[in-house]
């Protein structure tokens, strides 16, 4: 997942069309591994059903809060952690998934920038 340096020119279209899709697989990936091990945890640890744990499992790690209350003190020690987890998962996927966009639009910037300065 290299990306060009300052130095050299912008990408093409279809070259960060294609980056952008290797970063939103790899998101997807994040994503789909965060939300399973909260499914596992809220179904085996908190003891609710597989929908709910599902459920569960999104609204903690997009920060919506919980929707069903745990129990048991190992549940809520899951929950807690989770929860910890959750908030520092969804930064750095957010972060991933924009990186090559911000990334264009400042190398963009500089490209513009060093045209000017000639």
């Amino acid at each position: 997942m290299k990306l060009e340096h300052h130095k050299q020119k912008v990408a093409s279209l279809p070259r960060f069309i294609f980056r952008m899709g290797r970063y939103g697989v790899f998101t997807v990936g994040l994503i789909t591994i965060s939300v399973l091990g909260g499914t596992l945890g809220y179904h085996f640890l908190g003891d609710i059903s597989w929908l709910d744990s599902f459920h569960m499992a999104c609204m903690i790690l997009t920060g919506m809060g919980p929707v069903v209350e745990m129990t048991s003190p190992t549940a809520k020690v899951f929950s807690s952690l989770y929860a910890l987890y959750s908030g520092v998962a969804f930064l750095s996927i957010t972060a991933v998934f924009f990186a090559p966009i911000i990334h264009r639009l400042l190398h963009i910037l500089h490209v513009e920038q060093e045209g000017n300065e000639r």
